[in-house]
C-alpha cells in the first residue's frame, strides 16, 4: 500500500487542531455543569456557617473565595463578558460593574433578609449566560437592529448574581453575632476569588486569541456557552415547578 503523501498525512492533523479547542470546551462544560446546577455555598460548608458565632474574618474570606472559584455559572458569565475585550481598561470596567452589583445585593439581601426562590434566581443566572453568548454572537443587532448597553446589562446581572448567594446564606441562617464583619470578609473573599479566576481566564484567552482560527472557534465557544446557560435554566425551572 502506498504511503500517504505529506499533504494527505497532514490533513487529519489539521482537522484535529481545528476541532480540538471546541471539543475540549464542550467536554469541560459537561463536566462543570453539575457544579453549576448546584450553585451557591457548598453543602459541606453549611454546618460551619450555621455554627459560627462572632467575628471570623479569615474563614469567611476563604469561603467567599472558594464560592467564586467553584461558582461556574459566575465564571461562565464573566468569560462571556470579557470574551471580546482586548484592553485591560475595558476588562477592569466590566468586571468592576459586575463586582459592584454582586456585592450590593449580597450584603443587602442578607442584612434585609430579602429571600427569593433560589430556583428562580439560578434560572435567571442561567439566562444571563445565554444573554451574553447571544450578545457576543451579534444576535441582538441582527434581530432587533440595536445593541443593548452591555455595561448596564453587566451591572444588572451582577445584582442578580449577588441575590443568588444571599438567598443561600439566608437559608443557612448565619449567626447575628459578627454578621456584618463576616459578610464583608465573605464578600472580599468573593472578589479575591474572582480576580484569581479572571487572571487564569485572561491568560488562557491570550494564548487562544493568538491562534489564526480564533474567529471560527469563537462562534463555537459562544454556542457551547449558550447551550450551558439553557441547560442551567431548564434544570432550575424544573426544580421551581416540582418543588413543594
Amino acid at each position: 500500500m502506498p504511503c500517504p503523501s505529506p499533504s494527505h498525512a497532514g490533513a487529519p492533523r489539521a482537522r484535529l487542531r481545528r476541532w480540538l479547542p471546541p471539543t475540549v470546551l464542550g467536554a469541560l462544560l459537561c463536566l462543570l455543569i453539575p457544579e453549576a446546577l448546584a450553585h451557591g455555598v457548598a453543602a459541606g460548608d453549611k454546618g460551619f456557617i450555621q455554627e459560627s458565632s462572632g467575628v471570623m474574618l479569615l474563614p469567611f474570606a476563604y469561603l467567599g473565595a472558594k464560592h467564586m472559584i467553584t461558582g461556574y455559572d459566575h465564571l461562565l458569565f464573566l468569560f462571556g463578558v470579557i470574551f471580546f475585550l482586548y484592553r485591560l481598561k475595558d476588562v477592569g470596567l466590566y468586571v468592576t460593574l459586575f463586582a459592584v452589583g454582586h456585592s450590593v445585593t449580597l450584603l443587602l439581601g442578607v442584612l434585609l433578609e430579602i429571600s427569593v426562590s433560589s430556583y428562580l434566581i439560578d434560572a435567571i443566572i442561567g439566562f444571563s449566560v445565554v444573554y451574553k453568548a447571544l450578545d457576543n454572537l451579534g444576535a441582538f443587532q441582527r434581530w432587533f437592529g440595536c445593541q443593548p448597553d452591555t455595561r448596564v446589562a453587566t451591572l444588572v446581572f451582577g445584582l442578580i448574581h449577588g441575590f443568588g448567594l444571599a438567598t443561600k446564606i439566608l437559608d443557612y441562617r448565619i449567626a447575628a453575632d459578627g454578621l456584618i464583619p463576616n459578610l464583608i470578609a465573605f464578600n472580599v473573599g468573593v472578589e479575591i476569588g474572582q480576580l484569581l479566576a479572571l487572571a487564569a481566564i485572561l491568560i488562557a484567552m491570550g494564548y487562544w486569541r493568538r491562534s489564526a482560527r480564533f474567529g471560527r472557534h469563537a462562534y463555537t465557544a459562544n454556542v457551547a456557552m449558550m447551550s450551558a446557560g439553557f441547560l442551567l435554566m431548564g434544570y432550575q425551572l424544573t426544580g421551581l415547578i416540582v418543588s413543594p
